[in-house]
């Protein structure tokens, strides 16, 4: 995802941090980045909330002189970025690039498929939340987001099949299980769109894959379910692995 060419201030959080103003890169602190990143991910917070969050193994004074500290850097080295001191928020010129995959997210739950473009499902698809960033209040959100994106995509997938859109849905099933192949559900989607195509050999392929990666990763089969799409026999070899894999 670019910036914008727009004057002012562009954060980015999808797939790494970065901060541009007027489409040139500034140098943060760390503690600054942590501050600006939580600010765009959980919107407007008290201050004691955000120096419990971001300093939560610091004594409640110190962590609150350490916010301080972020607050007063900020506003004299990037003016205009925050809009108030308590509760603390970015300023609404500040443009975020989280905030177009959420909307985008609200719409699809609104409207299905209406106005989804292959611009869209790559955005869905590739809106990987501060990768490489551990810390739990992150992970929260990543795992957040990961889930919205998967249902999201899937509603796509699920619009486009009922109306016979078939190779839009399966693009939109794809992304879903890019984003996450543990989830069954996403695949579950992948071949129905296979069948629904007539494409009994991939669907067959994309199920023995997911069956692979379920018992390589986790150590079990996909549901019986799941299995009975593709026929009898597929259900009752798995419905045995299964239970197998349950006793172990």
């Amino acid at each position: 995802m670019g910036f914008s060419a727009t004057p002012g201030w562009d954060l980015r959080v999808l797939g790494y941090w970065q901060l541009r103003f007027d489409g040139l890169p500034v140098e943060v602190g760390a503690r600054q980045q942590r501050l600006l990143a939580a600010l765009a991910l959980l919107h407007t917070q008290p201050r004691h909330v955000l120096a419990a969050l971001l300093w939560p193994n610091s004594p409640e004074r110190q962590s609150a002189g350490n916010l301080r500290a972020s607050v007063f850097r900020i506003s004299h080295e990037l003016p205009r970025l925050l809009s108030a001191t308590d509760p603390l928020q970015l300023d609404a010129a500040a443009r975020v690039d989280l905030r177009k995959v959420r909307e985008l997210i609200t719409e699809i739950t609104l409207t299905g498929t209406r106005s989804v473009l292959p611009a869209s499902i790559d955005l869905l698809q590739e809106a990987n939340l501060l990768p490489g960033w551990y810390e739990e209040w992150v992970i929260d959100q990543q795992d957040h987001l990961l889930n919205q994106r998967v249902d999201a995509l899937e509603t796509v997938a699920r619009s486009y099949l009922a109306t016979g859109s078939f190779g839009r849905a399966l693009g939109a099933a794809r992304a879903a299980a890019v984003v996450d192949p543990l989830r069954e559900s996403a695949q579950h989607l992948l071949v129905r769109c296979h069948l629904a195509e007539d494409n009994y050999a991939s669907a067959v392929q994309v199920y023995r894959s997911y069956r692979a990666l379920l018992r390589r990763e986790l150590g079990i089969a996909p549901s019986p379910h799941f299995a009975e799409l593709l026929g009898l026999e597929f259900a009752t070899s798995d419905s045995r692995l299964l239970v197998r894999s349950v006793k172990n």
